[in-house]
């Protein structure tokens, strides 16, 4: 019997992942069935209970909904409950639904596993405070960083997250008008602010980078986004979030079959279509 999964968000058209998991469902043998859903902004809990109540096994939740998820779920996942958002939900056999957030995981994955990039000991610098950082900060301080420092164009909304995670590492934050006075470059810098969205660049310091650090851009696209253009100019390796998008998608995969799929022939794939477009 088919199993059902869908994506769920409003708007959703562009979504990848029905592609990206029928890649994976074609790699591991797995037989489901993977749809788009667009949902009201203000419909979320009903249209998911339809969902699983026609018997639908999980779903991927992207934007506006990650919040309505986080609270529809019956039960969360460490990550989840740090992130304060869900991303996956999951029929458990009781019954119940489980929340989890795969983004850090993913982002994890991609920034060890196929970059290569190192980030135990690593000094780095996390552009933006918003959901997007927030989702990443457990997985990647599990990773044991030397430091990590939040920069935010609001000071006290970066300051609060290092605060909440202190526990978990040595953490700073503060706004973009203060990076002046960090000594040195950074080895790794993450983007998960939304400017690469509308084509800005975060005001960054050129100092704070140089040709041994990385930096990592959480949007992806065809080309370069000013984020990496900028890092390239400085002699730093540079990366989008086409490989997080992926690896996010495999922790979903992983939770809902029970078993990981490759990620790098999928990536390879919708990186040469990108390309060709």
């Amino acid at each position: 019997m088919t199993d059902s999964y869908a994506v769920i968000g409003n708007p959703v058209e562009h979504s990848l992942s029905p592609g990206i998991h029928a890649a994976f469902a074609r790699q591991t043998g797995e037989d489901i069935a993977y749809e788009k859903i667009t949902a009201p902004r203000d419909g979320f809990e009903s249209v998911a209970r339809r969902f699983f109540a026609a018997g639908g096994r999980g779903l991927n939740v992207t934007v506006p909904f990650k919040l309505d998820a986080y609270e529809f779920a019956d039960r969360l996942t460490e990550r989840a409950r740090a992130a304060g958002a869900v991303n996956t939900l999951a029929l458990q056999s009781d019954g119940g639904i489980l929340g989890d957030n795969t983004d850090g995981a993913g982002l994890v994955a991609d920034i060890r596993n196929n970059l290569g990039w190192p980030i135990a000991g690593a000094r780095v610098l996390m552009v933006g405070a918003g959901g997007a950082a927030r989702g990443a900060m457990l997985p990647l301080l599990e990773q044991g960083p030397a430091q990590v420092h939040i920069a935010n164009r609001t000071a006290i909304r970066a300051e609060r997250l290092a605060r909440e995670f202190a526990r978990h590492g040595v953490l700073s934050g503060g706004g973009f008008d203060n990076l002046d006075s960090l000594q040195g470059t950074f080895d790794l810098v993450i983007n998960a602010s939304a400017a690469s969205l509308s084509g800005e660049l975060p005001p960054l310091p050129g100092a704070l980078i140089g040709p041994a650090s990385h930096a990592y851009d959480m949007v992806y696209g065809a080309q370069p986004t000013p984020f990496m253009s900028w890092a390239a100019e400085r002699g730093a390796k540079t990366a989008d979030g086409l490989g997080m998008l992926v690896g996010q998608a495999a922790e979903s995969f992983m939770l809902w079959r029970g078993v990981k799929p490759e990620t790098a022939p999928v990536l390879q794939e919708l990186r040469a279509r990108l390309q060709a477009q």
